[in-house]
């Protein structure tokens, strides 16, 4: 099986049964599950906070990897650790003080991420890349689910993983937006090491299956 992490994100499962869909992801073979946190004033969205991640926790052994679309995360911390996160990625966009931000993170048990909008390039990241566990890549302008992919990903992720490659070898990185099973290979290609896929999971009859499938493809 392909050595790459796979997260699908419940903002694309059914909100009036999640519980279901973390059975759902319980039964497959993906890795993480990916929650997507917004608060209507980054992003143009509202979706769910602590204390949903509260309740979804004990309903899956499986990695918390919790994106906060969100102003000034770095008041959220302690509550996100105590609701159960696993891993907490914040935006550069949003993140001033981001080495204190990403310290806080890890020394609450948490591996710290960060993510980066479509319009931010990736060398912005060359002085804070150690103190990352994680990079996430938006291939899509963060707030909504079922966007169209933007093409200049695939560029971006060529280069963060050269400057992964010569600061942080261990580094996630990880692309959330328009992943599908047709593009899935190349970007494992270009660098990525962890893909969030939302509808094209949930949005197909069979979804255990479309993990399946996703995590039998490789680099291309």
């Amino acid at each position: 099986m392909p050595g790459y992490t796979l997260a699908p994100s419940i903002l694309s499962a059914d909100f009036a049964n999640l519980q279901a869909a973390l059975g759902l992801i319980n039964r497959s073979a993906a890795d993480w599950v990916h929650c997507d946190v917004m608060d209507g004033h980054f992003v143009p969205n509202l979706t769910f906070g602590m204390p949903v991640l509260r309740a979804l926790r004990p309903h899956t052994p499986k990695p918390l990897d919790v994106h906060l679309m969100i102003e000034a995360p770095e008041r959220y911390i302690d509550a996100f650790a105590d609701a159960g996160a696993d891993i907490l990625t914040v935006h550069y966009e949003v993140s001033p003080h981001l080495h204190r931000t990403l310290a806080a993170i890890r020394a609450r048990g948490m591996r710290p991420g960060i993510s980066l909008n479509p319009s931010t390039p990736v060398e912005v990241l060359t002085d804070i890349l150690p103190a990352a566990d994680l990079v996430l890549i938006m291939s899509v302008n963060p707030g909504f689910g079922g966007q169209q992919f933007i093409e200049q990903t695939y560029s971006k992720l060529r280069r963060l993983r050269a400057l992964a490659d010569a600061l942080n070898p261990g580094l996630v990185i990880e692309v959330d937006g328009g992943v599908t099973l047709a593009n899935a290979g190349a970007l494992l290609a270009a660098g990525a090491t962890a893909l969030v896929a939302g509808n094209a999971i949930f949005g197909t009859p069979d979804p255990v299956a479309t993990i399946g499938q996703f995590k039998a493809i490789g680099p291309e």
